[in-house]
């Protein structure tokens, strides 16, 4: 068998493991391994009639000796891009494709399908997040044989408990918080980190449960500024050094207004994230006189290596998909559910949305995690 390997959407820590993982799981079964560089952009822009020119750009051999250390190291070996073949704007076709294909958004699968064959990959495993794997339940749908590996950071894909990339990022963000407690303090200000996660608060929760910040603003529920500037000042006046520290989600807003965004629309339909905790602090400002520390940690949260954790969760994930090949299993998704490894169909990632369970995990009206009763409660807050 010859097994295809990309990595889309956002690098996180974990994705050099999982890959690593794949190809000695195949090697060892005597498999073939092919990445595919810059993720669905690999197979959208592979050129047939250019085979070697674009073999050498978009493709990368991988053997047991080529990945034997890159699990040391973050980001991704196969790098990655945000590209959706379901529907690519005209004016971003690839130019051997231009005058073959028409309208405004371009379904490219066939030209996928047909690289796929060309390149006789027998199956893919794609690992991304909800929009990489998105298009793999598409692909799926059209035949292809496909395992899929769930990373992100923000911990939302519909159909698993965990994600690659998830605790990597909990880590650095709650190092940073701490961090930034030294010079909120010396200057008694309010301590605002602004962190990833557009639709769901799961990061910023843990973040900030584990941080012992005193408040926390997630993506699920909206902000009245003043009824959190009050308790921001109320915190302040109750430490001895005259300070606070809150936690935002990126995807967080306040009442009234939508989610900050900027920069165009990207290959999957989404705009720029971030921003909102410079407005925050800007309006408590204006609210209360006070001084604020803003940062947003942004791509500090997945630089370097992956904690024990994510390598952990990496390597069996990696592993797992080609198992489940060799068993004859395919049109699945790698997941962790209530504590044990499963395999669940592909399109589960598209079938619901993953968020904190704002009833359980979290209290609207104090703007701060709300963790008791954990008998029987799910791991990670949502």
């Amino acid at each position: 068998m010859r097994i295809g390997v990309l990595t889309g959407g956002g690098d996180v820590p974990g994705l050099n493991p999982a890959i690593q993982a794949i190809t000695r799981q195949a090697a060892r079964l005597g498999w073939d391994v092919v990445g595919i560089k810059r993720g669905w952009a690999g197979l959208l822009r592979f050129d047939m009639d250019n085979p070697v020119e674009s073999a050498d750009k978009w493709l990368m051999p991988l053997t047991p000796q080529s990945v034997r250390a890159i699990d040391r190291t973050g980001g991704t070996i196969l790098q990655t891009s945000r590209t959706n073949p379901l529907a690519v704007p005209a004016a971003a076709l690839p130019e051997f494709l231009k005058g073959s294909l028409g309208g405004d958004a371009v379904d490219c699968t066939p030209h996928v399908l047909a690289v796929l064959e060309h390149l006789e990959i027998d199956a893919l495993i794609p690992i991304g997040g909800v929009d990489t794997l998105a298009y793999a339940a598409h692909l799926k749908s059209q035949g292809v044989k496909v395992n899929a590996v769930p990373k992100t950071m923000d911990n939302d894909v519909f159909g698993t408990d965990y994600c690659i990339g998830f605790s990597t990022a909990v880590s650095r963000s709650v190092d940073a918080i701490n961090a930034l407690r030294t010079p909120t303090g010396s200057h008694e200000r309010i301590g605002v980190v602004e962190l990833f996660g557009r639709k769901s608060g799961e990061t910023a929760l843990m973040s900030g449960y584990l941080s012992d910040a005193d408040r926390v603003l997630i993506a699920e529920v909206p902000v009245d500024m003043e009824q959190l500037a009050e308790k921001l000042m109320a915190d302040r006046a109750a430490s001895p050094s005259n300070y606070a520290m809150m936690v935002v989600s990126e995807g967080a807003r306040l009442k009234g207004h939508d989610t900050v965004e900027y920069g165009e629309v990207d290959a999957t339909g989404h705009r720029r994230l971030g921003g909102i905790g410079d407005v925050i602090g800007e309006e408590f400002k204006r609210l209360t006189g006070t001084g604020v520390i803003s940062q947003r940690l942004a791509y500090m949260m997945r630089a370097g290596t992956p904690d024990a954790l994510d390598t952990m969760v990496a390597r069996s994930f990696g592993a797992m998909a080609v198992q489940l090949l060799d068993e004859g299993k395919h049109g699945l998704m790698v997941a962790i559910r209530d504590g044990n490894y499963e395999s669940v169909e592909s399109d589960i990632c598209i079938k619901g949305q993953r968020g904190v369970d704002v009833d359980a995990f979290y209290d609207p009206g104090e703007y701060r995690p709300h963790i008791q009763n954990m008998d029987g409660r799910p791991m990670f807050f949502s």
